[in-house]
This record gives structure tokens, sequence and C-alpha cells, in this order.
């Protein structure tokens, strides 16, 4: 498993890395990171966004979810069978966000390997033939970061980005809804994670924390496209129903 890893995942981002570090005159290894994760995004947009509108149409269910676990809450076994039932009639997945964490759980694997292992002479060997080994790796950022070492901002940044993605990501209560455990839950996940981000970023090469920077801001980005979506579906909603 871990030979098909390398040689799916891991050799292949090591390469890209190298090969943008390559092409940038000013060989700026903060700007190749960013070029890998864009890249990484926008090969993975199409899962991401499929994921992230599945999870808006499942909050769309909700209400009908509740009162079939309300009918059914003395009888667990039939209550399953009617919540997959109502799934399969709205054409929504409860598994469908899942796809993308299990998709990038090797690339971040990988890239947190890269990162780790550094960029040094002997980690070329990785390299393809056509891929030419940089004479030496220049870790300031625009000049102004070290990423072989930690940095506070770059670690605030992913956690504020984190934050408000999740606040995207999770709809807001109504004043007059119960709150259940499953929202209780939610909230605090709001405010663990990115707490949570933060201290691990503190204690890694900010190359991480660059990385998920970037990476946290395209999330945003397919959130904020989404919510648009949705605004978007519910005013010509809203207009068919008044032409009626």
């Amino acid at each position: 498993m871990a030979e098909i890893i390398y040689m799916v995942v891991y050799q292949p981002l090591f390469n890209l890395l190298i090969f943008f570090y390559n092409l940038i005159p000013f060989f700026d290894l903060g700007v190749a990171v960013i070029l890998l994760t864009l890249s990484i995004k926008l090969v993975l947009y199409p899962l991401g966004m499929k994921a992230a509108r599945s999870q808006k149409e499942m909050e769309g269910i909700q209400p009908e979810v509740k009162k079939l676990q309300e009918k059914y809450k003395d009888d667990k076994e039939k209550q399953a069978k009617k919540i997959m039932e109502l799934y399969k009639e709205k054409g929504v997945s409860p598994f469908a966000g899942m796809l993308p964490l299990f998709v990038q759980l090797p690339i971040l694997i990988s890239l947190f390997q890269i990162f780790r292992r550094g960029l040094e002479s002997e980690e070329m060997k990785h390299l393809y033939d056509f891929v030419n080994p940089p004479e030496v790796i220049n870790y300031n950022f625009l000049g102004l970061v070290d990423l072989s070492s930690p940095n506070v901002f770059l670690a605030v940044l992913a956690a504020g980005g984190q934050y408000l993605q999740m606040k995207m990501t999770i709809s807001k209560k109504k004043e007059d809804e119960k709150q259940d455990t499953a929202k209780a839950i939610q909230s605090q996940m709001i405010y663990f994670l990115p707490g949570f981000t933060f201290i691990i970023l503190l204690n890694l090469p900010s190359v991480v924390g660059l990385y998920w920077v970037i990476t946290v801001a395209f999330s945003v980005f397919q959130q904020y496209i989404v919510k648009k979506e949705n605004k978007d579906e519910n005013k010509e909603d809203g207009g068919n129903k008044k032409n009626n």
C-alpha cells in the first residue's frame, strides 16, 4: 500500500512542486507551494463542489428527517429504513461529503512527508528524469517568511480561515429551534478545530501552514459559490411563486 501511495501520490506531487519551483524566475518555495496547492484543488474542484452541494441538500431535508425520527422513534430499524428511502427519493447521499476526505487523505499525508523531510539534495532521488534538481532551495517566502520554521501569522490565518469555513458550512440555528446533540457537537467543533489547527501549525514548518491557508481559502471560495447558487435558486422559486 505504501508503495502505491509513493508511486501514485508522493512522487508526482514532489515532482510537480520542484517543477513549479524551477519555473519561477526568482525561485520562491512559497509561490511553488501555492501553485501546487491550487493545482490540487482545481483537480479536486468537481468533487469538492459535489460534496458541498450534497451537504446543502442534506441540510434542506433535515426537517423531513426529524419528522421520521420522531414518528419511528420506537422502531430504530424502520426509522433507518424510512430515512434511507427519503435520501433515495431526494437523490441525496449521506456519504457524498465524506468522499473528498478519503481522496485528500493520501495527498495530505504525502505533502506532510514532503515538507517534513525537506527538499535537501538527498531527496532529489525522487525526481523524474525530465525534472531538473534545483541547485539550492529558497525557503524565504517573498523574503518575509522562513518556511522551514513555524510562523504564528500563518497559523492564525489558517485557524481563522477554518473558522470561517465551518461557519459557512454549518447553517445558523433558528431561535425557536431546539438544539439537538448534533447541533451542539457542531457548535463545539467550530471552535475546537480552528484552535487545534493553530496549535498543530505552531509546531510544524510554516510551509505546512501556507499550504493549509491556501487550501482553506479555496474551500471558503467553494462554499461561497454554493451559497450563492442556493440564494439564486431561492430567488427564482420566490419569483415563480409570486407569478403563480
